[in-house]
């Protein structure tokens, strides 16, 4: 049986963000981790995801948005496990911020083949990432590119509560 991890992003999403929404549709899906909220600690996001990745030898199939979608790319650069594809939803551009915390790790998203099937899912109108970088992005993690349009960052924000369209493809990926 495959598994479903959530990877969130830097905030706490609200209750009708779609990652919510997934995790009330689907009870067996596991936050990794539970949505902590700021500040963005990435040394402690992928130990974390490291964690609920190795909670089991079952495949998982990882669900990302915004920085969920970094600590996804940083894991898979330094770890292995029994991932078997990835949704990363508009990652940011975060390479030369300074982290939340001194000491953590360099905010440099790496750019290397991801060792799984991956969708990005991106956006013409995301306030943190162009069109162009999600391209970038997708080309450099050998991921599937989808133009969801003028999505906003695909958030609550931007008015995404319910989302079908994450069921569909993470059904795609395991």
């Amino acid at each position: 049986m495959t598994r479903h991890l959530l990877v969130p992003g830097r905030g706490t999403p609200r209750p009708e963000h779609w990652m919510n929404w997934l995790a009330g549709r689907h009870p067996d899906y596991r936050w990794a981790p539970e949505p902590p909220g700021p500040p963005l600690v990435l040394r402690d996001r992928v130990a974390a995801l490291h964690e609920a990745v190795h909670a089991s030898t079952e495949p998982a199939v990882l669900v990302a948005h915004s920085a969920g979608c970094v600590s996804t790319v940083v894991w898979a650069a330094a770890h292995t496990g029994p991932v078997v594809g990835a949704l990363l939803v508009t990652p940011p551009v975060i390479d030369g911020y300074e982290p939340d915390e001194p000491g953590d790790l360099p905010w440099i998203v790496p750019r290397t083949r991801l060792p799984f099937p991956t969708v990005l899912v991106a956006s013409r109108t995301d306030p943190y990432t162009t069109f162009a970088q999600f391209t970038e992005y997708a080309e450099d993690w050998g991921a599937e590119l989808v133009d969801a349009g003028e999505v906003g960052h695909l958030d609550s924000a931007a008015g995404f509560g319910p989302w079908p369209e994450a069921e569909r493809l993470i059904a795609r990926l395991g």
